[in-house]
């Protein structure tokens, strides 16, 4: 294989109507298979923060998420729909704008509208960006300011304007207002920045505009730092929070790994990419360091490594998620891996086998669940959270008509007595507190939460708690350890009524 594999440019529609095209097609996929109300947990807390424009949360700085919000607080305003509906489809536009990137950046790399097709289409059905696609959450954010940078990054090697540049460091600054993630390749521009400056392509100058235009993107992020330092006087805890969060320090400083969760990387890594076309990944890194311009491959595969690398060794429970950049430059690595093929073998039978394939991991996603519910019996053994069949809800991307959460609350809110009280944990509080404050559902009733403190909510104390369920009927979501206060579960007996257990004491012998 040559040093530099020659590029094929066969486009006979402008760039710009191809992208049109795949945004629009991805865009349809991500619309229908969107989510069409409340979720659970981290899409339900985002869902909630955006109903009360709240910028910071009691879980750290990290997990802000600015720009987002600030997005989601624009969003809302559009008198359009249920707000939760359009919380959720926010994740669709932003997954199929990343989408479209990922078409332009490498047919802009490689010329080669197959591969961009591979690489596009991998992405866009891999099971972690479409599952985040469809819901509330950060991620497609990211994914579509990342892809930006990387154009602008190619842009740059491939023209040497400085103006590109410029972008790049300003789009990275975004990201970062969006996620922590923009840290990971932000070590590599810089890296590429002081290469430049040895070779005298830029001056000390253009670094400055860089860092001035960096600063700007990240501005949201940086605000919300230096108002928690003003407020508590505690830099060192404010920087923490902003690195780690409330609780995740050992987590993102992790450097321990046991062969369990080695495996269920792998797992994870796999359900992204069921099909063959997975051998495309490792070719596809062989072949990136040869392309032109070498700069730029290098930047990517330093990406990529370090994506991979800090998710394969993070250990929060939904670390598959932390996979997600990691998948973006994966698809890019298929891309060059189809490249090359199809420029070795010119064979329509292997193109065409390649682009099927490409198709074939939503096959896979219709059976996994039942293939899981017989061969995973551990996953249907874990707390049972109402209307949710967790083998379809986690092992199928799509999320069509489901209404589980919103059917949980409603029920859960009107089955208790008067003045009752909800404690429930962080999976369904949130849900409960959202659907209870948006449709003026049992305004009697008060709900407590693991994170969030209602209006007029009681205070959970172990001392005064046989008061408080003498004055008013008392309702846990759970039973289960760590999704229900220990003395409740040590002291006091639980009863299943309805999508709740009510809270009695306990019968003396």
């Amino acid at each position: 294989m040559p040093d530099t594999i020659v590029k094929q440019s066969h486009a006979t529609v402008p760039l710009r109507l191809q992208y049109l095209l795949v945004f629009v097609l991805s865009g349809i996929l991500y619309v229908l298979t969107c989510a069409p109300s409340i979720l659970w947990q981290d899409s339900a807390l985002l869902t909630y923060r955006i109903f009360h424009d709240a910028l910071t949360c009691d879980l750290g700085l990290a997990i802000a998420h600015p720009l987002y919000i600030m997005v989601g607080m624009i969003v809302k305003q559009i008198p359009l729909g249920e707000l939760a509906h359009r919380v959720n489809l926010m994740s669709a536009v932003f997954g199929a704008i990343a989408v479209a990137n990922v078409y332009v950046l490498v047919t802009l790399w490689l010329g080669n509208r197959l591969a961009a097709a591979v690489a596009t289409i991998t992405l866009a059905v891999s099971w972690t960006f479409w599952q985040n696609a469809v819901i509330a959450e950060v991620y497609t954010l990211y994914a579509a300011i990342f892809t930006a940078e990387l154009i602008a990054l190619l842009k740059y090697t491939q023209t040497s304007r400085v103006g590109w540049l410029y972008l790049l460091a300003f789009l990275n600054g975004l990201s970062i207002a969006d996620h922590m993630w923009g840290i990971l390749p932000l070590a590599c521009y810089a890296v590429f920045v002081v290469v430049l400056l040895r070779r005298r392509a830029i001056g000390p100058g253009h670094v400055l505009v860089c860092a001035a235009l960096w600063v700007a993107g990240a501005l949201p992020y940086e605000y919300l730092i230096v108002d928690e330092m003003m407020r508590t006087g505690n830099i060192g805890a404010t920087l923490a929070s902003a690195a780690f969060g409330a609780k995740w320090k050992g987590q993102v400083l992790n450097t321990s790994l046991t062969a369990k969760v080695a495996a269920e990387n792998v797992a994870f890594m796999l359900l992204n990419f069921p099909t063959p076309n997975i051998i495309l990944l490792f070719l596809g890194v062989f072949v990136a360091r040869r392309v032109a311009p070498r700069s730029f491959s290098a930047v990517l595969l330093g990406s990529t490594v370090l994506f991979f690398v800090f998710a394969f060794r993070y250990t929060v429970p939904d670390r598959h998620a932390f996979f997600f950049p990691f998948y973006i430059c994966a698809a890019l690595c298929i891309g060059a891996g189809a490249h090359a093929l199809s420029a070795r073998y010119n064979s329509r039978l292997l193109k065409a086998t390649m682009l099927l394939l490409a198709f074939l991991p939503v096959g896979v996603y219709l059976v996994t669940p039942t293939i899981a519910r017989h061969a995973y019996k551990s996953l249907g053994q874990r707390r049972q959270v109402p209307y949710r069949d967790d083998y379809k809800y986690w092992l199928q991307p799509w999320q069509t008509g489901y209404r589980g959460a919103e059917r949980f609350a409603v029920e859960a809110l009107n089955q208790v007595p008067q003045n009752a009280v909800i404690y429930a944990d962080s999976t369904t509080g949130i849900t409960l507190l959202f659907i209870h404050e948006t449709r003026g559902i049992r305004p009697d009733v008060r709900i407590i939460t693991q994170h969030l403190v209602e209006k007029d909510a009681p205070a959970l104390d172990e001392h005064t708690f046989d008061r408080l369920i003498d004055e008013s009927a008392f309702y846990v979501v759970s039973a289960q350890p760590s999704y229900c206060p220990s003395f409740i579960l040590e002291k006091y007996d639980t009863f299943k009524e309805g999508v709740l257990y009510r809270v009695l004491k306990r019968r003396e012998s």
